[in-house]
């Protein structure tokens, strides 16, 4: 069974390679980084950005635990996609990736709150200021904005928050890594870990709508064994009946580091 797994999974990858540009992808385990592609310029990035939301919510209290608060759906709430229009609670916010909801956390924790956790999270480029003469800096400064943050800067946050080495209780950190939990992979090892997509810019901010970016980040675990990771992919934008926006770098990006992940769990074996 897990065999057929694998054998699916790659005849998946070797599909979707063709169209999906394999930028960056890196790890860390332990002490060793080992990185292919370019890992070090940074990106918008997109909804990878919730992982930090998340602990700022929890901190502040906007978010008691994985549950609650529930938040209704109101009309006028960025509605994109079908799931988005129905109430949200922290874990439904990450499956369905719900940008209103990350809305709704950020405009609770006001600028001054949400640019101080930005910048003592040593986020990336730390630039909350938005799109120029827009004042969406505290909406949507992390969707094809003004925040960056590169694949090796990505590691390098998601290692300070497993290590609890950021400003944040122990209750925030243990709420934040079950609502990213997404499944177990073979030989008992457990995947977490949040995709983002979102149309590529250019150095003047504008966007191309033909092309986008995908990123995948988390971790993978088992018992005392770690390893955290980073995909980011480019690729031309493809629209199809089932999805109108697009938007399928970050499920190519998926795709192209799990099949990257067994491979590194079948080494361990």
């Amino acid at each position: 069974m897990k065999f057929s797994l694998f054998i699916i999974i790659s005849l998946q990858v070797l599909f979707h390679s063709a169209q999906a540009d394999d930028r960056c992808f890196i790890t860390k385990e332990n002490d060793k980084i080992t990185s292919t592609g370019e890992c070090t310029k940074r990106h918008p990035p997109q909804s990878t950005f919730k992982l930090a939301i998340s602990l700022m919510g929890f901190n502040e209290g906007i978010l008691i635990d994985e549950t609650h608060p529930v938040i209704p759906f109101v009309k006028g709430y960025a509605d994109n996609i079908e799931s988005w229009k129905q109430p949200q609670d922290p874990t439904s916010w990450i499956k369905n990736s719900c940008v209103w909801y990350s809305q709704y956390i950020t405009k609770k924790l006001g600028m001054k709150k949400f640019q101080s956790y930005v910048k003592k999270f040593n986020y990336g480029n730390q630039d909350v200021s938005g799109v120029k003469r827009k004042p969406d800096g505290l909406t949507s400064s992390w969707i094809t904005s003004s925040l960056k943050i590169s694949p090796e800067e990505q590691i390098q946050f998601l290692e300070k928050f497993l290590n609890s080495k950021l400003p944040i209780d122990e209750k925030s950190v243990r709420s934040t890594r079950n609502i990213f939990y997404l499944e177990e992979l073979p030989d008992n090892w457990k995947l977490y870990g949040k995709t983002g997509t979102g149309d590529l810019t250019y150095k003047d901010g504008s966007q191309d709508k033909t092309h986008e970016r995908g990123w995948f980040i988390g971790w993978i675990e088992k018992g005392n064994n770690r390893v955290i990771f980073a995909q980011y992919v480019e690729e031309k934008n493809i629209k199809t009946k089932e999805n109108s926006f697009g938007y399928v770098a970050s499920k190519h990006a998926k795709e192209l580091a799990k099949e990257k992940l067994l491979k590194i769990i079948a080494s361990k074996k």
